[in-house]
Parts: C-alpha cells; sequence; structure tokens
C-alpha cells in the first residue's frame, strides 16, 4: 500500500498525465481508506478549477 506522501505526489502529477494502471489503482485503493488524502485530492482539483478560472495575460 502506498504512504501518503507518495499518494499525494501521485495525485499532483495525476493532474498533469495519465497515471499508468497499477498507479492509479494503488490511489484509489489508498483514497477509500484514507480521509486525509481524499480531502487533499479534494483541495487540489479545487485550486486546478480555481487557475483554470483565473484570468491570464
Amino acid at each position: 500500500m502506498k504512504t501518503c506522501k507518495e499518494v499525494h505526489r501521485l495525485v499532483i502529477e495525476g493532474q498533469d498525465r495519465r497515471l499508468p494502471l497499477s498507479q492509479r489503482i494503488a490511489v484509489r485503493m489508498h483514497l477509500l481508506l484514507c480521509d486525509a488524502c481524499r480531502r487533499f485530492e479534494a483541495q487540489m482539483e479545487l485550486l486546478r478549477q480555481a487557475l483554470r478560472r483565473f484570468p491570464g495575460d
């Protein structure tokens, strides 16, 4: 099972690229059991959505 630190890294990487199936499964399994990492994933998604709406130059 992945550690929270590993899952945080993979959640961030997964926003920029498609993770291999084995990593996606490992992250999902961890998220089923870890409330803190689920909150972290939700926070990262919220930040990503906010940045998409931010007007650029």
